[in-house]
């Protein structure tokens, strides 16, 4: 140690009992550092507070006192500045140094005095730099403070003058006090907008700071709710943070629209566009990531800079202690100093560490929100080309999975250049410490370079592979859980299981492959520091005889290697999480990419003469695509009603869309006067209020509203409603009925009072009494819209004669034109097409006006379409296809003509619901509880053996580690004693042998523990899928989509992939504490005593904070399905949100909806920082003890053993630091499991099959039906349904269902299908009791045509015949009969044609008759119909009504009737009154009888 200062000094400093500093270095290094630090940083402060000006505070008592101190102490420096001058003039020479100084920090004083009022006037309320600035001077004065008292009191009365002693203890106090008031905030600036809220969430020191220890408590005694959580700062809230992000892309854009016109001219960049092809250079995602979040990123860089720099102070730190071990006279208090040393430079290691995690953190949050916010923009505005591209499942992806990726790779991204910088700093000390054999070890770290750079390059081909199956997986997941029900109905559970199960595979194989590289690379880097040292140390010893392994050299080495493993651990990992991240950047970018709408397809005239206004129109979805419209032209004069007919699929729908901006203009102009209001085929309605869906961001006017209601028959409804107008609708409006639904979309239109109406045929949905009354009381010439230009597409020929003018639509063209009249006298396709159809639908309107008095006071009774919490109650209702309807192309409309008719218990439900939920439909979802439980299902999943064989593994190779290093410190003992070469020899060997002994069993245990994982994987997936395709329907019903897909979207990715590498990391950090205390006290007994109370402190830091930590990781999680709920329904509805110009109030929402998330993730990151200094600080105080215990125990101590003990010390700082993120990412992670655990075990269904129960093979041989004594209630509790059914039906016979609303109709058929399970009584079908018979059994057998037709995305093939069981022959039949033949023919791919994403590139009427296709080719004895004619035109009807009269002839088939024309040949007609049998008879029987069967045929018109 003598040797680093000079004699003289060391004598002063070293060689005493009572150390001093030289006078020369107090006046110089340590008065200077604090004034260097502050003129260094003031021009950057400057231009900082000149760029961010927040407004003026005035002055206050507090900054009064402040700028005193500072001129006071600007006066005490010069009072000493003019004594060393008065000292000069009276013959006292004094050195430079006390002239220089003391004007040097009198300038300094200034310079503060100056900040204080800059800072004022700026609006800054406290200061970072002056509290540095005044902790530096306090810390550099406390040496002369000491100083000056221990001249005073030594024996030499050698008192410095007078008037410098009281200076200074003047100066000392004010820098206290000016440190005192800095650390208190001065008032928000005036008229500034500052956030004065309760919750705030605290600055950057946070983690420090008295509201995140008051959350921590909190969290630690009660559940945390959403309001205990902070508020989000303005600076990380969506709307400052997604602008700023869409500033810098547009840049982006711009710059690649240059490079592409600069370097092709405008023709052929014109040409490029036209073609749809991709502009030849991307926009760069990244750069525009990069400025925008860059900055704030690099104050965290330079905090990483830092801490980087002081981890190499303790190696140092350590030479020193065991050098003073070695010598035996060097005072106590060297060895003290030496330990607290340590002990500092830790703790400020770990503040300055937490400090560069917060920045990087909130950077990551920020880039989330951005990612987020800009898909969600980007997805309102997207193409329908775009739209086929990129499915609802994969955007869902890359706002879950692929933004996630870049929060995570934040954290990490520094190591990319800290990594480098710290294994040459750590290469540097090394050369010093060992010289040139030190290249031995560096040969080592190249060769490993190319191995791992193998493993990175094969990783990232897995990634992307990976990416594709998950994709497929959720896109196939997305339509299962659309059309479940239809699954159910079909039986074809089996088949989409199988299918979902292939690509999970192929997942799994890809993940197994990665798995099995990880370990590998897992092993490489962890023998890297080990092999470097063996082969550093083989190549010291053997090439000079004179080298000799000592403790110093040893150790010092052995703790530069453990700093430089960190840097070779993680660099791996951190290129494999760029990588990965590089394949999300390359899909959002392409995404961001995507062609959009063109707002100026359509023109918003206001001064056109007409109201709309296409010339030589022609239209196309996709530029690829043929044109879908040809030649339009059409001119609508103000407020005339147009009505638009045609067969399905000649283009009605498509006609509304071009109008709308929807469709991609080839030629041709579009004009729009004025506003516009628009009702899909499909109403489309959201997750809210009634009231907030007929409102639509429109503020609340109550007559208009009343009138509104009114109009479109809403009234009734609402006094049924649990909350009346108030009452939440359930995801995709679940609880209306289709009527209903279309109705308030009507509403909607009405309340917007917009100029012109563009109305998707919306009188389909809605049972005929309806439509006439909405038709007078909205649409027609005497309704509330009289005087607007309305646009209706209708089917309703009855409506026909009271329109201006009437459209006739054919393969997309206009062929006629004019009024009702003029298009009967021109006796041409449209005359021909009203004389078939128009007369039955025109006698039964009539009909229905006359007794539209009756139906309305019945409706009174139960209206027409009364709420139903669940789908498979209503009748009618349609099988949901969501994913369908998030590309919309051809809406498809519900397709009600009698409405959506609901059994009267419905309205108990509802009550229930209503009491139960206080107007919430959906099921909220929960945050569960019992940790241990969830790691123990875990576990058990992963298989308890491999678990214990998995921890041995680990204890095994941390037993190799520990034996490795006790070996050395046994080795450097010889140093004092001259070895033989066999000695060096045989050392080396033992030190190499365990070494490597390590390297293998952390390999094998890698891939022990892979295998474990993907195990648990597998089987995590499996449960899940298979329980929830035995989930009854209800479930569906009342729980949301986006959460269902988050468990197989987000938490099997978790479970997939964070997991595996979290669980590797914990148990590495767990058994690495573990030995390190092992070897301390093994060293050190004593060490023993401490052990225990930082143990405690530690668990009860950790217990502490894991309580808090995990609800707001389950907060965070349960506010992150709604973000994908919203942006669901967002894109159902985005030509309806374009249309009402609702775009900036819909960003608004989903803004909202992340912000809230990130609410309760920013005191997620918060807790980790508290917790992470906390438990650092316990490290540190490991390192202080070991330290301690070594210096007092150095007598009886050899320098090995204190350099292996207090080497182990340093390393657990970092250890810990990792096992608390580890443990904390664990927990949290694990969440997953639970949540996928929760939905694997929800009630299921009876079984698919049941052995001994079976039903022979041509079951049922004749078709017999018979209720005996039936009753049924949707669930416990409720009233009965149907009740006490007793009929019999034979084979063959055709029964028609009929009754009034609430009768109980659709419940018959769900029960046929065992959707709803018998409350009392049972059902035989050819004497086989079905309740005792498999579902599968039975629902194979029995087919159902659905009211909506739902199409799966695949071949027409798949579509018709899932299980391959028909052969072609069977398949064309099929389609011949369902009069698809042409149409299939006609396509190039025939069978193989693919259908989209719901069927969409097929018009719903073809979607019908797809359904017909599949009735016909199972062809069982009993066919149910659920009556679905008005989604497709009369002609189409006609087609369906005569194939089942003919290829249904020896079936027995029950029709729920809605119209009863379509029944009156039928064998017998049922007819039933609340849930009993009314009439049950042959159609003319019952007429003759002349009971409820002849009133309502007689309401029909059907008889005189």
């Amino acid at each position: 140690i003598t040797t680093l200062v000079p004699s003289g000094v060391a004598n002063q400093t070293i060689h005493t009992d009572r150390p001093d500093l030289p006078a020369c270095f107090q006046l110089t290094v340590l008065s200077w550092l604090p004034c260097i630090y502050l003129w260094a940083v003031t021009p950057l402060y400057i231009f900082y507070l000149k760029r961010n000006n927040k407004g003026y505070i005035m002055m206050s008592v507090l900054n009064r006192f402040k700028t005193a101190f500072g001129f006071v102490l600007w006066l005490v420096c010069w009072s000493d500045l003019f004594y060393s001058f008065h000292e000069l003039r009276n013959g006292l020479t004094r050195p430079p140094i006390y002239f220089v100084t003391p004007l040097v920090v009198g300038m300094t004083m200034l310079l503060v005095t100056f900040l204080i009022q800059f800072e004022r006037l700026r609006g800054m309320q406290s200061s970072g730099v002056l509290f540095i600035f005044w902790f530096l001077s306090l810390l550099c004065a406390i040496v002369p403070f000491r100083s000056k008292i221990l001249q005073a009191s030594s024996t030499v009365r050698h008192l410095p003058p007078r008037l410098r002693f009281t200076t200074f203890y003047l100066y000392f106090s004010l820098v206290l006090l000016e440190l005192i008031l800095s650390c208190f905030n001065e008032k928000p600036p005036l008229f500034s907008t500052v956030v004065t809220d309760p919750v705030r969430w605290p600055c950057f020191n946070h983690f420090l700071s008295r509201p995140s220890v008051r959350m921590a408590v909190k969290g630690y005694k009660t559940p945390l709710e959403a309001k205990d959580l902070w508020s989000l700062n303005v600076q990380d809230s969506s709307q400052t943070v997604v602008p700023r992000f869409l500033e810098e892309w547009e840049k982006e854009q711009a710059k690649a629209q240059m490079y592409v016109y600069t370097h092709n001219g405008p023709e052929e960049t014109e040409v490029l566009l036209s073609e749809g092809r991709a502009a030849p250079r991307q926009p760069s995602f990244l750069w525009a990531l990069i400025r925008a979040f860059g900055p704030f990123f690099l104050i965290g860089s330079a905090y990483k800079l830092l801490q980087d720099l002081i981890s190499f102070v303790s190696p140092q730190l350590l030479r020193l202690l065991i050098s003073f071990t070695k010598q035996k006279g060097a005072p106590d208090w060297w060895g003290y100093a030496l330990a607290f040393l340590m002990f500092f430079t830790a703790l400020l290691q770990t503040l300055i560490l937490h400090q560069h995690f917060q920045y990087c953190f909130v950077t990551g949050m920020r880039l989330r929100t951005a990612i987020i916010g800009a898909i969600y923009r980007k997805s309102l505005v997207i193409t329908n080309a775009a739209k086929r591209k990129s499915t609802v499942g994969e955007i869902v992806n890359l706002m879950s999975v692929d933004a996630q990726r870049f929060m995570d790779l934040t954290t990490f991204l520094n190591m990319l250049w800290s990594a480098p910088l710290q294994i040459i700093l750590a290469l540097y000390f090394l050369w010093q410490n060992l010289g040139p054999s030190v290249l031995a070890g560096l040969a080592v770290m190249v060769l490993l370079i190319p191995l791992n750079a193998a493993i990175a390059v094969k990783t990232r081909a897995y990634q992307v592979q990976q990416m594709q199956h998950k994709d497929a997986r959720i896109k196939l997941m997305s339509e299962i859980l659309n059309g479940i029900k239809v699954l159910k109905l079909y039986a074809w559970e089996g088949s989409f299981q199988e299918k979902v199960l292939a690509i999970r595979q192929k997942e799994l194989d890809v993940l197994r492959r990665t798995a099995y590289l990880g370990a590998l690379s897992t092993m490489a880097w962890t023998s890297a520091p080990f092999l470097v040292a063996l082969t550093t140390f083989a190549v010291y010893v053997k090439v000079d005889e004179n080298n000799v392994l000592d403790a110093e050299k040893a150790f010092v080495s052995l703790s530069l290697f453990n700093i430089l493993r960190f840097p070779l651990n993680m660099l791996p990992q951190v290129i494999s999480s760029i990588i990965q991240a590089s394949v999300s950047l390359k899909r959002i970018q392409d995404f961001l990419s995507h062609s959009e709408l063109d707002p100026e397809a359509v023109q918003k005239n206001s001064a056109a003469k007409h109201s709309v206004t296409v010339i030589n129109g022609k239209f196309t979805w996709t530029k690829q695509d043929p044109p879908a419209l040809h030649n339009i032209n059409m001119l609508v004069p103000q407020g005339s009603l147009v009505a638009v007919v045609g067969q399905v699929g000649c283009g009605k729908s498509s006609l509304i869309s071009a109008l709308l901006g929807e469709m991609e203009k080839i030629e041709g102009d579009v004009a729009v006067r004025g506003s516009v209001a628009y009702v899909p085929q499909q109403a489309w309605i959201q997750n809210a209020t009634l009231r907030d869906n007929i409102l639509f961001g429109k503020p609340f006017a109550e007559q208009k509203y009343h009138s509104v209601l009114e109009a479109c028959a809403l009234t009734p409804d609402l006094e049924v409603l649990p909350g009346g107008d108030m009452t939440e609708i359930g995801e995709k409006g679940i609880n209306l009925s289709g009527g209903q639904r279309q109705r308030v979309s009507l509403a909607r239109s009405l309340y917007s009072d917009a100029d012109v109406y563009l109305l998707d045929d919306p009188l389909s949905a809605v049972d005929a009494h309806v439509a006439k009354h909405i038709f007078d009381n909205l649409i027609g010439p005497e309704g509330a819209l009289k005087g607007k230009t309305r646009l209706l597409v209708t089917h309703g020929v009855s409506f026909l004669p009271q329109v201006d003018n009437i459209l006739v639509m054919v393969d997309g063209r206009v062929t006629e034109m004019g009024s009702y009249q003029e298009l009967l006298d021109q006796n041409g396709a449209f005359a021909e097409f009203l004389r078939n159809y128009a007369i039955e639908d025109v006698i039964e309107e009539e009909a229905i006006a006359l007794c539209k008095q009756d139906l309305i006071e019945d409706e009174e009774l139960f209206p027409d379409d009364a709420l139903s919490n669940h789908t498979d109650m209503a009748d009618n209702e349609p099988v949901v296809n969501e994913t369908k309807r998030q590309f919309i192309r051809y809406p498809k409309r519900t397709g009600h003509r009698w409405s959506c008719i609901l059994p009267a218990a419905i309205i108990i439900i509802c009550s229930t619901l209503y009491s139960m939920s206080s107007e919430a439909l959906m099921n909220q979802e929960s945050a569960p509880d019992g940790i241990m439980k969830v790691f123990m299902d875990y576990a058990k999943a992963v298989g308890l053996v491999l678990s214990v064989i998995i921890c041995l593994l680990y204890g095994c190779q941390n037993a190799a580690a520990i034996g490795a290093n006790v070996w050395l410190s046994d080795w450097t003992k010889d140093a004092s004693a001259n070895q033989t070469r066999d000695e060096v020899n045989m050392r080396l060997g033992v030190y190499a042998s365990l070494g490597i002994a390590q390297g293998l069993l952390v390999m094998v245990s890698s891939f022990t523990l892979a295998v474990g994982n993907i195990g648990a994987a597998k089987k995590l997936h499996y449960n899940l899928l298979n329980n929830k395709f035995h989930t009854p329907q209800a479930f569906f019903d009342t729980t949301p989509l986006g959460r269902l897909i988050n468990r197989f979207s987000k938490d099997i990715y978790i479970i997939d992939e964070v997991l595996p590498s979290t669980v590797l990391m914990f148990l590495g950090t767990l058994f690495s504490s573990v030995s390190t205390m092992i070897v301390i006290v093994a060293s050190t007994p004593i060490f023993a005593v401490v052990i225990v109370p930082l143990a405690f402190v530690y668990v009860f830091v950790q217990r502490f904070y894991v309580a808090t930590s995990r609800q707001l990781k389950r907060l965070e999680s349960v506010s992150r399905s709604p973000i994908y709920s919203h942006f669901s329904e967002t894109i159902t509805g985005a030509s309806v949100i374009r249309a009402y110009g609702k775009d900036s109030a819909f960003v608004h929402m989903s803004d909202t909806r992340v912000d809230d998330n990130q609410k309760s993730y920013y005191p997620g990151i918060v807790a980790n920082r508290w917790l992470g200094v906390r438990i650092e600080f316990i490290g540190n105080c490991i390192v202080l003890f070991a330290a301690l215990f070594a210096v007092i125990g150095k007598e009886k101590l050899n320098p090995g053993l204190v350099g292996l003990s207090v080497s182990y010390a340093l390393q657990v700082t970092m250890t810990l630091n990792w096992m608390v993120r580890m443990t904390s990412d664990l927990e949290s992670n694990i969440v997953a499991v639970e949540r996928v655990k929760e939905y694997s075990e929800t009630k299921t269904e009876a079984p698919w099959v049941v052995e001994d129960k079976r039903p022979p093979s041509d079951w049922p041989p004749q078709g017999n039906v018979e209720f005996r004594d039936y009753s049924v209630r949707y669930r416990e509790g409720l009233d009965l349904v149907l009740k006490n059914l007793t009929l019999s039906v034979q084979g063959g016979e055709k029964v028609g269902i009929v009754g009034r609303t609430g009768a109980g109709k659709s419940s018959m058929t769900l029960c046929l299908f065992r959707l709803l399970e018998a409350a009392g009584g049972e059902i035989t079908i050819d004497g086989v009791k079905i309740s005792e018979i498999g579902l599968h059994d039975l629902r194979s057998k029995l087919t159902i045509i659905p009211q909506e037709p739902v199409l799966f995305s695949g071949t027409l093939r798949m579509n018709l015949d899932p299980f391959d069981s028909y052969s072609d022959e069977d398949l064309w039949k099929a389609l011949e009969h369902s009069h698809l033949h042409k149409f299939v023919t006609n396509a190039p791919a025939k069978l193989e044609m693919e259908c989209a994403e719901g069927g969409e590139n097929l018009s719903v009427g073809q979607r019908q008759l797809v359904c017909l296709a599949r009735a016909l080719l199972r062809k069982t004895r009993i066919l149910i119909l659920d009556e679905a004619t008005a989604a497709i035109d009369l002609e189409t009807d006609d087609l369906i009504q005569s194939t089942i009269r003919t290829q249904f002839e020896d079936c027995t088939v029950f029709t729920i009737a809605h119209r009863l024309n379509t029944i009156m040949d039928y064998t017998r007609v049922l007819v039933l009154d609340k849930g009993e049998i009314s009439e049950f008879d042959t159609p003319s029987q019952l007429l003759s009888q002349k009971g409820v069967f002849y009133a309502m045929a007689k309401d029909a018109g059907l008889v005189q």
